[in-house]
């Protein structure tokens, strides 16, 4: 009997070829969301063949999930049906580059490190350091608006972002914005479409604009023995003249699972506040003063670390906590985002009110970007820990922030939405969902709202 799905296999294989088409259990199993596993995995080779396959999948009513490298597919909540995985790993070709115009055109399955590699030749860098490291796509990082601490200083892919090409369910390429920093006044698909998360339709191609590697960098810390102390720095350095390129607080649990992990011997036991400058020689070494007189003047130590390799790999890991959550099935990620004059008071109020040390956690903020990040691990029974998850939320909305579920056992999303309360633009986000996908395929269920 022929079901569906091998009359879809043979459909998408007359659209990309055969051995593009993949159905073997392995491969499948790889591309799991929350428990699903789809039934085909195709990969197209180019944009318009892309969008055949969204045609074909919505006339046929088939769920289609697109990913690469599968380093976000934790985010959001399980998908309601799930068949294709439309895998963009073919699509990895830069198709314009004008390093003296700081612009680039690249597709969305390249390798965020294979980019910067590329761009690096001459200088530049797009300036993220997005969950999943050198692993992440570029497709992944744009449609799900990853950025990660240098937002503080440079912002997020949308703020980088000069124009993208996108796929439709009705099987066209639509172009939005170019690849000029300055674009024409009007509706804004290309910003739309950035944090949509494959919802809306399959970015194909996106461009960028680049910018100059700082040529020196150096990373400087102050010790904060409470949050109230590390409240009090924060506010000394946005009054300060310097302009970090990142910030990190560290609470002291997060500090001693760094000092294991990089094997770090100068971490003290308390809170820390981790800075890196970056430009001419000369402006590290005034950054370097104004911190060392902030530290005085707040009664505490100061450090400049050793200018290496293994900064990199530390801010790496501060950074990209989805490497060690995934290790743990049992895990959660959290991510709350509220004001910057919230953070050190969030922390606070979740250290002393909701998590107890049985929760095994670890925390960790952008203080100059208004992020706070939880990794949890109940133990030794996760059951029940939903109600820890929604105090975090309820205390996160009282500070008028709200808190994604980024990473969470299946058990447990199966109780907590990951996006949280619906806010006052879900009309208009369903009706533009209905406008660029009316019969609702695109990763069904996994955006706000069961969008």
């Amino acid at each position: 009997m022929i079901t569906a799905l091998d009359r879809a296999q043979t459909e998408l294989a007359n659209i990309v070829g055969a051995a593009r088409v993949v159905s073997d259990e392995g491969t499948r199993a790889s591309l799991s969301v929350d428990g699903k596993t789809p039934g085909l995995a195709v990969y197209p080779p180019s944009a318009q063949q892309t969008a055949e396959v969204l045609r074909y999948a919505s006339h046929e009513r088939l769920a289609v999930i697109p990913c690469r490298n599968a380093t976000k597919l934790s985010i959001g909540n399980p998908p309601r049906d799930y068949d294709i995985a439309l895998c963009m790993k073919e699509m990895n070709r830069v198709w314009h580059y004008e390093p003296e115009d700081l612009t680039i055109s690249a597709e969305p399955g390249m390798k965020f490190g294979d980019f910067q590699h590329f761009v690096g030749r001459h200088g530049l860098w797009l300036p993220l350091n997005p969950p999943g490291g050198a692993s992440a796509s570029l497709g992944g990082i744009v449609a799900t608006n990853a950025s990660g601490s240098y937002r503080c200083f440079y912002g997020t892919p949308r703020d980088m972002a000069l124009g993208v090409k996108v796929a439709t369910t009705e099987g066209k390429v639509v172009k939005a914005g170019g690849r000029v920093v300055k674009n024409v006044a009007g509706y804004d698909l290309t910003k739309l479409m950035i944090g949509s998360f494959g919802t809306l339709g399959v970015i194909v191609e996106m461009s960028f604009k680049l910018f100059p590697r700082p040529t020196e960098r150096a990373t400087f810390v102050l010790t904060a023995g409470t949050l109230e102390k590390a409240r009090e720095i924060r506010r000394a350095l946005q009054l300060s003249p310097i302009r970090p390129l990142r910030a990190a607080l560290l609470d002291a649990s997060y500090m001693e699972f760094l000092k294991e992990s990089e094997h770090l011997k100068e971490c003290g036991g308390g809170c820390e506040i981790w800075i890196e400058v970056g430009g001419s020689e000369r402006v590290v070494g005034r950054c370097s003063s104004e911190l060392k007189q902030i530290a005085l003047r707040a009664n505490e130590t100061f450090r400049e670390q050793e200018r290496n390799s293994t900064m990199a790999g530390v801010w790496s890991r501060i950074d990209d906590s989805y490497s060690g959550v995934r290790a743990n099935t049992d895990d959660w990620l959290l991510r709350v985002s509220m004001a910057v004059s919230a953070v050190e008071e969030y922390m606070i109020r979740a250290n002393r009110d909701q998590l107890r040390p049985e929760h095994f956690w670890r925390c960790w903020a952008e203080p100059l970007g208004g992020i706070v990040h939880l990794w949890l691990h109940p133990h030794p029974e996760p059951a029940g820990f939903e109600e820890v998850i929604h105090n975090l939320r309820r205390l996160g909305e009282e500070l008028g922030g709200s808190l994604v579920v980024e990473i969470a056992p299946f058990a447990g999303k199966a109780k907590v939405d990951a996006w949280g309360t619906i806010g006052d633009d879900f009309e208009v986000m369903r009706k533009l969902k209905d406008a660029f996908d009316p019969n609702h395929i695109l990763s069904p269920g996994r955006f706000v709202g069961g969008l």
